[in-house]
């Protein structure tokens, strides 16, 4: 599954640097996964996705560019096909989850995505915990928010609440991803800064 968005140049044409000389891939071509069993049944020909509509909202106003989005069942097998598909796209810089970090039976999308991932990044899910403290106190233990590199494509993990996913996003995401995908990509572009 390899396209080329048309609104997105060629990445190339959009790795920068920042101020202290750091790679950057901006604007990004993000990758959204919202993952739910009870939103997307067959017979719902179109679904309410206001977890993924608000990523798209945020890195949209960012100035990155949605290239895929897609609607799936909690389905450990199903999570991870997607994602390992989307990891192999083109447009693709970063892969965003919404969904199943919690700790029932059927919240299976730390687990099915952490299997793709070649390095984890355990700041990414202590921040967002950390961040969480102030709305839901306590209760931060219950969410398996995570991150990771996934074959040079950071993939974020997120709860499916729009609250925690506007939170993540515009706290964490929009700030870091750029350049994040700018180190996971760094040594494909023979570039040496840190």
């Amino acid at each position: 599954m390899s396209r080329t968005h048309p609104e997105l140049p060629a990445i190339e044409d959009r790795r920068t640097a920042d101020a202290d000389g750091h790679d950057r891939i901006d604007p990004l071509g993000v990758a959204i996964v919202t993952v739910s069993s009870s939103r997307g049944a067959d017979d719902e020909p179109d679904p309410e996705d206001p977890s993924g509509d608000a990523i798209a909202e945020i890195l949209a106003d960012a100035d990155h560019v949605v290239t895929a989005r897609q609607l799936i069942p909690d389905d450990y097998v199903r999570i991870k096909t997607t994602v390992s598909e989307l990891l192999d796209c083109s447009d693709a810089d970063i892969v965003i989850t919404t969904g199943g970090t919690g700790v029932t039976v059927d919240d299976v999308t730390p687990d099915a995505v952490g299997e793709l991932f070649d390095r984890e990044l355990p700041g990414f899910g202590e921040a967002f915990r950390w961040l969480s403290w102030e709305e839901v106190r306590t209760r931060v233990v219950s969410t398996r928010a995570t991150a990771g590199i996934a074959r040079d494509v950071p993939v974020f993990v997120l709860p499916g609440s729009e609250n925690a996913v506007r939170l993540a996003t515009s706290e964490i995401i929009a700030a870091e991803a750029p350049h994040l995908a700018g180190l996971a990509t760094r040594h494909t572009s023979g570039s040496d800064d840190g």
